[in-house]
């Protein structure tokens, strides 16, 4: 997909005030059992599409509002993804704003999960 510079430029200014991890990273701590949450901040109908295993969703229009309710305790450490990671640069950028101690962005994205060959959910009927 080819993205507005304008864009690109917003998303590499949030990426200097944010934290970034990568695909395997990733996968060891979810192997590894690490008491980390897992979100998708993906739209509603990427998410229907297939998900990475043990993830929430909490699609990216919606996370500054929902939040608080669906994760409240603020040190909570929080590893967001979405298809690339841009969106999930913005959002962890977005929720340090708002307080939150532990946001990490997942560069690459549910892209480079598949691209990895690990696992993926197709649970269309699950969103949250």
């Amino acid at each position: 997909m080819q993205h507005a510079n304008s864009f690109l430029t917003l998303v590499e200014e949030c990426r200097k005030c944010i934290k970034e991890t990568n695909v395997p990273a990733v996968k060891q701590r979810l192997d590894a059992k690490d008491a980390i949450k897992l979100i998708d901040v993906r739209e509603d109908n990427e998410w229907q599409q297939g998900h990475i295993p043990g993830a929430m969703h909490i699609g990216r229009g919606v996370i500054e509002r929902d939040i608080e309710k669906l994760v409240p305790n603020k040190n909570d450490e929080l590893v967001l993804y979405c298809g690339g990671g841009f969106r999930s640069a913005l959002a962890a950028y977005n929720l340090q704003k708002m307080g939150y101690t532990n946001v990490v962005s997942m560069d690459g994205g549910v892209h480079g999960w598949k691209d990895a060959g690990y696992g993926f959910e197709y649970a269309a009927d699950v969103l949250h």
